[in-house]
């Protein structure tokens, strides 16, 4: 039996995992650890937690899950462990999803290659698009993949 959770369930997990890692950076500050080393540690440790397989489940997250993700990045900024000026949440998912989805269309050996639509077979172009595969009637806005198909398409 698989145990299913919700968005909202997801992102709850995920804060509390990081909360239990800005614990961990505040005992090593604690101890005499730099500000930049402890923002490098803040980067690789916690912003990876929250954005790991961010590409499946940013889709599914209501308005108030992002927020509570935002407003910890904001506690992680009073705290000192982020730059106030540094990318958003949402920002940084999207880096993180336009880097896989072009990995994926890049790369024929991706693991994710395989379910993308075939590539247009006409030789015109009417205006630049980020990529050059078929479009098809948009189902699923939540899909990371459809989501990146038709982004930026109006």
């Amino acid at each position: 039996m698989t145990n299913h959770m919700s968005a909202s369930e997801h992102v709850s997990d995920i804060i509390s995992r990081c909360a239990q890692s800005i614990h961990a950076i505040r005992t090593l500050r604690c101890h005499g650890m730099s500000d930049e080393a402890m923002q490098v540690i803040y980067k690789s440790v916690v912003l990876q937690k929250f954005l790991y397989t961010s590409s499946a489940w940013w889709g599914f997250t209501s308005a108030a899950d992002c927020h509570r993700i935002e407003a910890f990045i904001r506690c992680s900024v009073r705290s000192g462990f982020y730059s106030a000026d540094s990318p958003t949440a949402a920002e940084l998912v999207s880096d993180s999803n336009e880097n896989l989805f072009r990995n994926t269309v890049n790369n024929g050996n991706h693991l994710l290659h395989k379910f993308l639509p075939e590539r247009t077979a006409h030789d015109y172009n009417l205006r630049q698009r980020r990529h050059d595969l078929t479009l098809h009637v948009r189902t699923d806005d939540k899909n990371f993949l459809s989501r990146m198909l038709f982004k930026d398409i109006y």
